[in-house]
């Protein structure tokens, strides 16, 4: 049986994301990020979370998302993504070795180049940064990192619908996660069409659409 340990906003939308395209059963453990609580997170009547001894029993690095099947721990979200679709993923895992490095590129390629400087932007507006001068030009620095590996993404899905294997896998899902913080920049993505347009199709997916409205739903 499959146990998905974390909120939904946190890289936790990732696996719940893909659970959501699969219509696997499995049990949901909402832990919270012990650092968004206003209280002593390690209280007797605190809310699951990151510093619970009961979740570091699981995780001791107090981290989310966290995943156990049949003795299986995973503390990382893409390798649990890549591992669900390997297992269970049908059409959306690999068919072939060749598909899994694919996979397996994209989601290191989402982590090493974009997501840093993706959140980076993400936070310094949702703080009201972009509003000051020293704010805009963090922005600035942060969305120049983007251009090179945007680009590469930009060339790939001028030609190709999807990451991998011309349909929607996995692979989408690691990557769209990522670049959905470069989102939140008013003209970044507009230089890169179809990167927006396959981000946009990525979004549209019911499934993403069920994890978002329950992320939604979650207090900020």
């Amino acid at each position: 049986m499959i146990t998905l340990y974390g909120v939904y906003r946190s890289r936790a939308s990732r696996p719940l994301w893909l659970l959501a395209e699969l219509g696997l059963p499995f049990t949901h453990v909402p832990v919270i990020q012990a650092y968004r609580l206003k209280t002593d997170p390690t209280a007797v009547d605190a809310p699951l979370n990151t510093a619970s001894a009961d979740f570091l029993q699981v995780n001791p690095q107090g981290q989310i998302p966290a995943y156990t099947e049949d003795g299986l721990v995973l503390t990382e979200s893409l390798a649990i993504t890549l591992h669900i679709a390997r297992c269970h993923g049908g059409a959306l895992g690999p068919q072939s070795n060749a598909e899994a490095a694919l996979m397996e590129q994209w989601s290191l390629f989402a982590a090493t180049s974009v997501e840093t400087p993706a959140l980076e932007i993400l936070y310094i507006i949702g703080d009201g940064g972009d509003k000051t001068p020293e704010g805009q030009a963090s922005i600035a620095v942060n969305a120049e990192k983007l251009r090179r590996p945007l680009a590469r993404l930009q060339a790939h899905l001028a030609a190709h619908d999807w990451l991998v294997g011309d349909r929607f896998t996995a692979a989408d899902i690691n990557v769209a996660e990522v670049v959905r913080y470069a989102q939140a920049h008013p003209t970044l993505l507009a230089e890169f069409p179809a990167v927006k347009a396959w981000a946009e199709r990525c979004q549209a997916r019911p499934a993403f659409q069920a994890m978002w409205e329950a992320r939604s739903a979650e207090p900020a």
